[in-house]
């Protein structure tokens, strides 16, 4: 049986997608996770982007992408959410989801950078089956920004 993650694509006014850094690894990813039982796609999608940017976005403002292949065990629901720069100051992103470093044992984030990136730099930062499930997806290397909404993102 597969597993699901549930993530959301942020992108700014200029049509760029908030990638994070994976801790100790050399690989760029969106914000992502599986679900706590009870919540729903959107509500674990929102939680996941808190826990690992400390953005809060609002419910109403994710626009369904819906479940896509991903990996051989594991597929991804998404949603989109277009935001202005002003609104998203990822030098304020936290991330407050921790694990045990493999060798020390002392508890690290699981992302520790955070960078806004041209739809065609994806390739060289991301995974390979993250790069491939993007451009998987509809319209994706044509990406033109959607009218942003002021006020839906808080990094406080």
């Amino acid at each position: 049986m597969k597993t699901v993650s549930y993530g959301v694509l942020i992108f700014n006014e200029q049509g760029q997608l908030l990638l994070a850094h994976a801790t100790g690894q050399k690989h760029w990813d969106i914000p992502k996770g599986g679900a706590e039982e009870g919540e729903s796609a959107r509500e674990a999608a929102i939680r996941e982007v808190r826990e690992e940017t400390g953005i809060e976005l609002a419910a109403d403002s994710l626009q369904e992408l819906g479940r896509w292949p991903y990996l051989s065990r594991k597929d991804l629901h998404l949603f989109r959410v277009d935001l202005l720069t002003r609104d998203c100051d990822i030098a304020a992103c936290r991330c407050t989801s921790f694990f045990p470093h493999r060798k020390s044992g002392a508890m690290i984030p699981e992302v520790d950078r955070f960078r806004w990136v041209d739809v065609a730099e994806i390739p060289a930062l991301a995974a390979k089956s993250m790069t491939a499930l993007l451009q998987s997806l509809p319209g994706f290397e044509s990406l033109s920004p959607a009218p942003p909404r002021s006020a839906t993102a808080r990094t406080d």
